[in-house]
């Protein structure tokens, strides 16, 4: 009896250890994986000049950390504007996001890794000496806002801009300031860090101001494409471990840090 109970735990032992085996085989079954995201997104993510399809920032260094220790991989590339770039996912010809925020339509095409790897506050931007009375999301409804197209700032206030703002869209950040700064609209939605880098990087940051509160703060989360041929099980546990990993070891917090110096340095 006693040797049949060995037997019993050596053989379950084995099955374990394969069934450990083959889950990690299934998630890297996919050689390479492809990733993209919001090229406008300093200091988390942008393009390297106007030719080249390479994007860097921070969330750049997190996707090659999350890469080594997956050990597959991840080739991230400019795609084109925001909008572009979900299309790109959407569709499957893309397999990852770097950076998007949890909303139910996007639910609908792409899977989230939890948990987010790096936090982003959005405001309220209006022309400096501009500002009108606000001090909550409902301060918004009597005025025209602006933001880029496909943009989200989490699923609480895209339902109440939905229902109660009256906000138009365009392709670019650029475009956007600058229907704020011809008077076309009374404020632009966007997250606070992205817009003031390209505020300064353009020389309108003494034309323009953010208010507070701000309208949201969300995480940004890496996400994978429901129609990638390279999503299963497997691969979604093995990434939400590393990005779990990154975060204890400091890793995600150093990356922004980097982020914020290599945009300095552009700008010098």
């Amino acid at each position: 009896m006693i040797i049949r109970l060995l037997n019993l735990r050596v053989l379950l032992g084995m099955l374990v250890c394969c069934l450990t085996a083959g889950a990690q085989g299934q998630a890297l079954l996919c050689k390479k994986l492809t990733a993209t995201g919001n090229a406008e997104y300093p200091p988390y993510l942008w393009r390297e000049n106007a030719e080249s399809p390479r994007l860097i920032g921070a969330n750049a260094l997190i996707f090659e950390a999350i890469s080594e220790r997956l050990g597959v991989p991840i080739e991230l590339q400019y795609t084109g504007p925001w909008s572009r770039a979900q299309q790109e996912v959407r569709s499957g010809r893309i397999d990852l996001m770097a950076g998007a925020f949890i909303t139910v339509p996007r639910q609908q095409w792409m899977d989230y890794v939890h948990p987010a790897f790096l936090d982003t506050t959005s405001v309220v931007w209006v022309r400096k000496g501009r500002p009108f009375s606000y001090s909550r999301r409902e301060d918004l409804i009597p005025h025209e806002g602006i933001t880029v197209i496909n943009n989200s700032f989490g699923q609480a206030f895209d339902t109440f801009a939905e229902q109660s703002l009256v906000v138009s869209t365009v392709p670019s950040l650029r475009q956007a300031f600058k229907m704020l700064n011809l008077e076309r609209v009374d404020y632009l939605l966007y997250e606070k860090n992205p817009a003031q880098a390209y505020a300064n990087l353009w020389e309108i940051a003494d034309q323009v101001e953010a208010l507070q509160p701000p309208i949201s703060s969300e995480g940004l989360f890496l996400t994978i494409s429901h129609k990638s041929s390279c999503n299963n099980g497997a691969l979604r546990g093995a990434l939400a471990r590393i990005v779990g990993e990154l975060h204890a070891d400091g890793s995600m917090q150093k990356a922004l840090e980097q982020g914020h110096a290599l945009w300095q340095s552009r700008q010098q």
